[in-house]
């Protein structure tokens, strides 16, 4: 039996108007609904997971308004008037791979997948700041998403690599070789 939202969460509602990975979308949703289950429910912006909805693990992390959000601890109320970033929004061909994904598919940087949309995004932010980071400090910048499968070390490959994608793709052509690995996996 399938159940609207607003029976669901409460008969409270609001017109939002939100810009979701490009276009304007308004609806009528309940003052109880998060973010995260308008996105997913009302949506199907599947991408969006939800793992602890307490705010801990990061799964639901989605971009608002170019910065990251935990979107099972945002009302979907909050959202009228801003950007929403979900996954879904990196590659305007489906049958293509953003720079981002490519990188996490090369370096298996993903297992079991429930985290990678969230990495994903969060790895879109920290290039967007411009800043080459190192290692140790791509770790810190991921460590609000938990990840119960890689122990990190091929997300993080996959970070560096994407944020050397992107550098090269905006600098042109002949931007430098490859990263190249260490024996125990670490960049050399």
């Amino acid at each position: 039996m399938t159940t609207s939202t607003g029976s669901k969460y409460g008969t409270d509602q609001r017109t939002v108007t939100v810009r979701i990975n490009g276009r304007d979308v308004t609806r009528e949703v309940s003052t109880r609904t998060t973010l995260a289950d308008f996105l997913r429910d009302e949506l199907d912006l599947v991408s969006v997971h939800l793992g602890c909805e307490h705010g801990v693990c990061g799964c639901c992390t989605i971009l608002l308004d170019g910065h990251s959000v935990r979107s099972c601890l945002m009302l979907a109320v909050q959202a009228d008037g801003h950007a929403v970033e979900t996954v879904e929004s990196l590659s305007g061909n489906p049958a293509e791979l953003h720079p981002i994904q490519e990188s996490f598919a090369e370096e298996q940087g993903l297992q079991c997948g429930f985290c990678t949309p969230a990495m994903v995004l969060r790895t879109k932010e920290i290039i967007e700041t411009g800043r080459e980071l190192t290692d140790a400090e791509v770790r810190h910048e991921i460590s609000g998403i938990l990840c119960r499968c890689t122990g990190y070390q091929n997300i993080v490959n996959a970070v560096q690599s994407a944020s050397a994608k992107l550098r090269c793709g905006a600098a042109g052509a002949g931007c430098g070789a490859a990263a190249t690995y260490d024996s125990a996996g670490g960049r050399d």
